[in-house]
Order: C-alpha cells, then sequence, then structure tokens
C-alpha cells in the first residue's frame, strides 16, 4: 500500500501544481478579471477621458505638453473638461513651466509628452524638479502593451530612464488602471518630500476600443491550430485592456503623507532659540510650503535662498542679503530651514562649529547631507520647515531676538549695497554696465512682477541687485515662464546670452498663448561664467566666445516685440524699460536685447 500512497501524493501534488499553474495563467491573461467584469466593445470612450476627470477633481487648471500621436486622447479629453492645454516648442519647456506652475499653485505640475524622443527630451527638467522638490506629474506615451521591446515607432525602455529621477513610476497596462494609478500618482508627489512621479500610458490604453481592436487583429491569420491560438490570444488581449474600463471609480485626491515636527523637539528648539543672542535663520524653497509670516515677529535676521527669496517682500529689517559667511561665523545659533549644506554653503564649512545648530528638513538625506564631514546638527528634525517655523513662532510669543543683532547685520547690507552702486555708475570699456541696467529695472518694476533667473554671469549679479517683492516671485534657473504668465500678469525673465539660445523659440509660445513675458537679456557675447575661470586657469577662451547677435529681431519674427539697447541709449534705458512694460500691459511678449560690458563685480565667485 505504501507505493500506492506515495504515487498518490505526488499525483495529487502534480494536479495541485498544474491547477494553480492554471489558475496563474488564467489570472494573467485577465480571464478571471473579465468573468466578473463587463467589456464594454461598443463604448466610444477613451482611456484620456480617464486621466482628464482625475486631473479635473485633483483642480489641475493646465497641461504642458508638446503634442504627438501617443498622448492626444489626453489632450482632446483634457479640453473638453476646461482644462487648458499649453502647447510648448520643447518638451524640456513643458516640463518646466509644470514644475513652475506646482511652486506657485501649490498644486501639481502636469506635463504630458509623447513616446521616445518626447519623453528624452524632458530628462533635465525632470531632474530639476526632483532637486528642487517640485510635485510634478509627467505622463508619458509608449508604443502599445503588446509591441513593446518589438521595434515599435519610438519604443524605448523609458521606465529605466525616470526611475532613478522620480519618487515613482508606474507603466499602465489596461484602462481601468488609469484612474487609481493617477490618483495614487498625484498623492506620492505631494507627500514626504515633494517630487516628480512618472507615468508611462500604452497607447492602445488611450484610444478607443474599436481602434485598437481593429489595428491588433490578424488579417490573415495562420491557418490550424497555431493561427487559432494566436487569433485567441489577442481578441482576449484587447478585451482584458478594456475589461471593466468604464465602471464608476472614486477619482477624489488621496490623503498627502507630510512629515511634521513633535511637540518635543519643537519645545527643544524654542528653548535653545530664547537664549541665543545672536540667532540666524537661512531659509531655503521648503519654506514656501507652505509660504509663512511668522518671522517678521521672530526678529531674526533672515538669509534667503531659492524659493524663499522674496518671502520678506523688499524692504524688510531682518532681510540680510549681503556678507552671509561673515555672519554665520558670528552666529550664536544657526537655523537651517529647508536649506541644504552642499556648495551654497560650502558644504557646511561656513557654518561656525561652537554654534548651536537647529536643521529643519522634509528629507532625511538633504538633512544630514555632509554632517559626517564639516558641522554637526545640535537638533536635527525630518519635518516641514514652513509650518515648524509657525509653531516656533508661537511657542517665542512676546521673545525678540536682541535688535542691536540685526540692525550690526543690516548696517552691512547698506554699506555692501552703496559700494554695488557705486560700481553700477563705472563706466565699462565698451556697451553698458550690467550693474547700471539691473538697478534701473529693479527700480521700474511693478510690485507685482515674479523675476525667473536663467542664467550664469548675468544673473549672478541680478541675485544681487534685483529685490523679489513677496512671496513666491522669485524663480532660480530652468523654470519657464510660461507657468507663470498664465496666473500673473508681470514676469520678467532675467537670461544671460547663452541660456536664452536654450529657450528664444519659446517667443512663439508667449505670442500664441498671449503670455506678455518681458525677457532682459544681458548679451555680452560670451560663456562668462566660465570663461572667467577658464582664462585665468587655463590661458584661452575656446568655446567661451559668442556674438552680439540681433535676438531682438529673433522675437520680432515670433511675433513678439524686440528692442537693442547699447551705450548709445543709456540715457533713454528708463524710458525704453517703461514702454517695454506698455507693451506687456497690453499683451505683447517683449525682449530687450541689452548690449553689456565686463566689470570686476563676480571676480571669485564659484562656477566650477
Amino acid at each position: 500500500m505504501e507505493p500506492f500512497g506515495d504515487i498518490c501524493t505526488f499525483l495529487g501534488c502534480f494536479a495541485g501544481i498544474a491547477l494553480g499553474g492554471l489558475v496563474f495563467t488564467a489570472y494573467k491573461l485577465g480571464l478571471l478579471y473579465q468573468l466578473l467584469h463587463k467589456t464594454e466593445t461598443k463604448s466610444p470612450r477613451n482611456g484620456g477621458e480617464s486621466v482628464a476627470e482625475v486631473l479635473r477633481a485633483h483642480g489641475i487648471k493646465f497641461v504642458f505638453t508638446l503634442v504627438g500621436g501617443h498622448i492626444s486622447p489626453i489632450l482632446v479629453a483634457c479640453e473638453k473638461l476646461g482644462i487648458r492645454i499649453v502647447d510648448t516648442r520643447h518638451e524640456a519647456t513643458a516640463v518646466f513651466a509644470a514644475d513652475a506652475v506646482a511652486r506657485l499653485s501649490g498644486t501639481v505640475g502636469v506635463a504630458v509628452v509623447t513616446a521616445g524622443p518626447g519623453l528624452t527630451n524632458t530628462v533635465t527638467a525632470v531632474k530639476n524638479a526632483q532637486m528642487a522638490e517640485s510635485p510634478l506629474l509627467l505622463m508619458g506615451g509608449a508604443a502599445a502593451t503588446l509591441l513593446q521591446g518589438r521595434g515599435a515607432l519610438q519604443d524605448i525602455d523609458q521606465m529605466s530612464l525616470f526611475k532613478p529621477l522620480c519618487k515613482f513610476c508606474a507603466s499602465i497596462r489596461t484602462v481601468r488602471e488609469i484612474v487609481p494609478t493617477v490618483r495614487k500618482a498625484l498623492a506620492i508627489a505631494q507627500s514626504g518630500t515633494p517630487g516628480p512621479v512618472f507615468i508611462e500610458i500604452p497607447i492602445d490604453t488611450l484610444y478607443p476600443f474599436h481602434l485598437v481592436a481593429e489595428e491588433v487583429q490578424v488579417k490573415n491569420p495562420p491557418k490550424g491550430l497555431m493561427g487559432k491560438i494566436v487569433t485567441w490570444y489577442l481578441k482576449n488581449h484587447v478585451m482584458n485592456i478594456f475589461a471593466g474600463a468604464w465602471e464608476a471609480r472614486d477619482v477624489s485626491p488621496l490623503p498627502v503623507d507630510i512629515p511634521y515636527a513633535t511637540d518635543d523637539q519643537v519645545q527643544k528648539c524654542i528653548e535653545l532659540l530664547s537664549r541665543a543672542k545672536k540667532p540666524v535663520i537661512v531659509l531655503g524653497s521648503q519654506v514656501t510650503l507652505p509660504p509663512t509670516k511668522a518671522l517678521e515677529t521672530l526678529g531674526i535676521p533672515c538669509f534667503l535662498g531659492g524659493m524663499a527669496r522674496g518671502i520678506l517682500g523688499k524692504n524688510s529689517p531682518i532681510h540680510i542679503r549681503q556678507n552671509r559667511r561673515d555672519a554665520l561665523k558670528e552666529a550664536d545659533l544657526v537655523l537651517l530651514a529647508g536649506t541644504v549644506c552642499d556648495f551654497r554653503l560650502s558644504y557646511g564649512r561656513v557654518l561656525n562649529r561652537r554654534s548651536t545648530i537647529i536643521a529643519v528638513n522634509r528629507d532625511k538625506k538633504q538633512l544630514l547631507k555632509n554632517s559626517d564631514l564639516f558641522w554637526k546638527p545640535t537638533v536635527a528634525i525630518q519635518g516641514d520647515a514652513g509650518s515648524f517655523l509657525l509653531r516656533l513662532s508661537k511657542g517665542l510669543k512676546g521673545h525678540r531676538c536682541p535688535e542691536e543683532w540685526p540692525q550690526k547685520l543690516k548696517a552691512g547690507d547698506v554699506t555692501k549695497e552703496n559700494a554695488n552702486r557705486c560700481k553700477a555708475d563705472e563706466k565699462t570699456e565698451r556697451h553698458l554696465n550690467p550693474l547700471k541696467v539691473l538697478h534701473c529695472v529693479d527700480e521700474l518694476m511693478s510690485d507685482d512682477s515674479i523675476i525667473v533667473a536663467d542664467g550664469g554671469d548675468f544673473v549672478g549679479t541680478a541675485a544681487y541687485i534685483m529685490r523679489p517683492r513677496g512671496p513666491l516671485r522669485w524663480l532660480d534657473p530652468g523654470q519657464s515662464p510660461m507657468g507663470l504668465s498664465l496666473q500673473r500678469t508681470a514676469v520678467w525673465i532675467i537670461y544671460g546670452d547663452g541660456s536664452l539660445g536654450y529657450s528664444v523659440a519659446e517667443f512663439d509660445t508667449f505670442t500664441r498663448h498671449k503670455t506678455p513675458v518681458i525677457a532682459l537679456v544681458g548679451n555680452d557675447a560670451c560663456w562668462s561664467q566660465i570663461s572667467r575661470d577658464q582664462v585665468s586657469i587655463l590661458g584661452s577662451n575656446v568655446a567661451c566666445g559668442l556674438a552680439f547677435t540681433d535676438y531682438h529681431i529673433v522675437a520680432d519674427g515670433f511675433g513678439g516685440k524686440g528692442y537693442l539697447i547699447g551705450r548709445e541709449d543709456e540715457d533713454r534705458l528708463s524710458d525704453i524699460i517703461s514702454q517695454a512694460q506698455k507693451e506687456s500691459r497690453e499683451g505683447k511678449a517683449t525682449l530687450l536685447n541689452v548690449l553689456i560690458g565686463v566689470t570686476g563685480f563676480r571676480e571669485g565667485s564659484i562656477s566650477i
């Protein structure tokens, strides 16, 4: 009986394995799901409508794109639901614009681009959003699910490109997955440390059933059993893509997970700050999440960086713009609020080792960056910096920093800025002094203006001269003014002549979408930030020289209005700027091509 028992056991195991294999195969082929969920073969609906419904439910007002056949259903469906489609001349610009909207609106910025090269063109902009901690949803088209890896048009391994750059990556395989996946991606983009997310949406999940079925069916199937198997497999594949596609699903936003400091951590920092005589706060972009007005009540001198620029307005007594290195060395307490100890703080070397250091950041890795080398936090808090400052202000109600400390730092500001004004009056060997140009623009700029800084040497100078008028009125390099002009009226782009070359074609976009930006181009016919070190160290200006190109004519050609401004126009500089502002208010995108000379203002600045 024992051999018989062994045989029965073996056959039972074999049958179990075989049954399990059959069930697994049925699951992978979608047969089990199709038993419970209907495929509506006559429905004219498409997957793009599912995307649009989720975006509308999340308050998305703009989708930025460069059109492609892979993604057309998304764009058409969004437009029908009242979401504005803004088409750019380069996919990177579409992502930069979505990034800008995210930073200013508090919602997720959305860009949709076509498969293959459309997506590869966005890589730099997505990386920029990752480093800026900006909540961004990028959706990309893809080859049909059956044809991926088989040489289809624009078919590449897109997921491998974006996994290192994005918090979340997903590839849609059926229409029913679209709604839950887009909801999940939007929540992840805003949770924890905000950042970009990516969804790949194959073309056969976006178009209607009848078009997909017609494309997939075999016109002349092989004869015999193999022909029948191939025909069945293809038909079942399409049926599974659309099974349960139009069942009612929740499209509302999922909860967003934001880390906060604990009460004990806040209390400890309150005690440390209450004893400090020379505290300093260094604010980074996270402090705009949410924007805070608590700083004025504390009276602590503040240095602002990134998107935090402007948070204290134009002329705050506690906003210190100059001599940061000296102030950090003298401070007895430094609060790094969303600020990272990277190259901008000399990797932490500018901090005094005897100082009390409080670091607050949503991202643990950024919170402790280089702390094993040049600095050590007294208190390190993984949490939202903006809400932390609000709670800190509430806990320190009635306490203010000793007045003589911010007054001393502000006096240093005045001395340095007076010196800069004197440098602005110096004559350059040829053309206009860039400091004078920037001072003139700063004086004439309206209070509702947003500044987009995109360049090297000229923008580095502008950071010292130009004063953002309020919160969320300064965006660092990489941000497209397109996303800003759609929400506010006065947008100034500060370009170097090198950086302008990357996006000058977007003047066509500005014209078509009636976004009246004013571009100020510091044209010195050179990649000056690179040239300065290259010439002094290596003795050659190779590859750094440009030409005094007629960029104003390019702007005219794209339907904007261009102005050439040289030394002969120095006395009329204010009048020309005022005229450009008038043109902008009337809906015309304008470009000021300002020929500038060389000054010693940025000698010694970091460029390598």
